[in-house]
């Protein structure tokens, strides 16, 4: 995936590394204050019992 995502960003390999950078920290960003947080409510982790 991000062989291909690399290899069809326009410029040097420094800005290739730069928007790269930028793409993978905003997927984090989404993934963290939303996709996970809708997630946990679905899944119900805090109830544990052994």
């Amino acid at each position: 995936m991000y062989a291909w995502l690399f290899r069809h960003l326009p410029g040097p390999v420094w800005l290739k590394v730069i928007v790269t950078l930028v793409i993978l920290s905003g997927v984090l960003y989404l993934l963290f204050e939303h996709v996970y947080p809708w997630v946990q409510s679905y899944l119900n982790l805090a109830d544990n019992s052994v």
